[in-house]
Parts: structure tokens; sequence; C-alpha cells
């Protein structure tokens, strides 16, 4: 049990370039400890989610945060999907959304990427604090529109399972377990680095 808690807390990416050993260091477990964040410690990670850059400072990220063991939090997680509500059941659940329209009543085309920053952003003050974020795609967000009454004009987008690295892999399904003990890797730079014309890497 004890090699399984320690390899869900360290997974260093073995990287071409030398980079933040914070970036190194992040990855997306399905375990988590038990010791809960504080709201100080929420809130250093909104207030770093709340500096990321976006279009003409429109800021349009939101982020709906349930602890567990609320009402909030359940409703949440029975947003899940099936495969995610087998193993999210992290000290803190969230949701996120973007707001689609500007001030104007423009469509806000980047407001899915400013999105993304402030995510972004989010995760490495975590990582620098021991937290860990997975962010999960398996949302029903219409389910969530309704359960939080969310306006029109914004799209619930992703759900985020939040807490500090820890936890026992053994929890998880045989099929979870590999998946969790699997070297991290990622595409090379030639095949998403390109210059001249599209495909030629850089």
């Amino acid at each position: 049990m004890e090699t399984a808690s320690i390899a869900q807390t360290k997974k260093e990416a073995q990287t071409d370039y030398p980079i933040l050993q914070l970036l190194k260091d992040r990855w997306s477990p399905r375990t988590f400890s038990d010791i809960e964040p504080t709201e100080q410690e929420l809130r250093q990670l909104f207030e770093a989610a709340s500096w990321a850059a976006s279009s003409f400072n429109r800021q349009p990220w939101r982020y709906i945060v349930a602890r567990k063991g609320t009402e909030t939090y359940q409703k949440i997680f029975d947003c899940l999907s099936d495969f995610n509500q087998s193993w999210a059941t992290s000290p803190v659940l969230m949701l996120t959304a973007y707001k689609k329209t500007t001030d104007e009543g423009d469509n806000n085309f980047h407001a899915m990427h400013d999105l993304g920053l402030s995510v972004a952003t989010l995760s490495i003050q975590a990582q620098s604090m021991g937290i860990a974020l997975h962010q999960m795609a398996g949302v029903d967000w219409k389910a969530a529109h309704k359960a939080f009454d969310v306006p029109e004009d914004y799209h619930v987008t992703t759900a985020i399972a939040l807490g500090f690295y820890g936890g026992n892999a053994e929890t998880l399904s045989e099929d979870l377990q590999k998946q969790e003990q699997q070297a991290r890797s990622r595409k090379d730079q030639k095949d998403f680095v390109f210059t001249g014309t599209w495909g030629e890497a850089f």
C-alpha cells in the first residue's frame, strides 16, 4: 500500500528541455489525501485564477465550488459521467463555466481560451501548494445548467476534482490503477510547433 501511495504523489515528467519543476511535477491523479484544503488555501487558488490573462480583460471565467459532504458537492457529483463518478471523491469538486458574450452582446470567441488560461494559472498555484487538480470533460453540462440555474449567457464546460496529492491507488479499479502507474508522455514538438507552412516542423 505504501508503494501505491508514493506513486500517487510523485510522477515527474521526463522533458526534452528544461522547464519549471512545478510543471514537471504537475499531474492529474484520481486519488487524493483526506486532508481538506482550508478556505484560505482555496481563496489563494481563486486569487491566482483571477489574475490570468484575458481578451480585453473581460475575465469570462466562472467557478462553482463545493466541499465534500455538502449539498452543492452532491449536485456537482450527480452531473458527472458514470465513469468519473467511479473515482471522483476528492475533498473539493468544481464546475467551470464561461460567459459566451461580451458586455456589448457580441459573441466572445476567445472566452473558452480565457477560461483555460484561468484554470491553468489556478493549477500552477495549486501545484506550488501541493494541491492537485484532475480536470474532467465527462460532465453533463445541461444537467449542471438546470441544477445551478446557470444563465443562458454562460456555458458550463468542465468539472474539476481537487485536493492534496495522496490517497491510495489500490482503492481504484484495476484498469485505473494501471493508468495511474503509467509514465507521463507528450507529443514531440515537431507534431505541434510549425513554421513556414502548416505541418512544417519548426
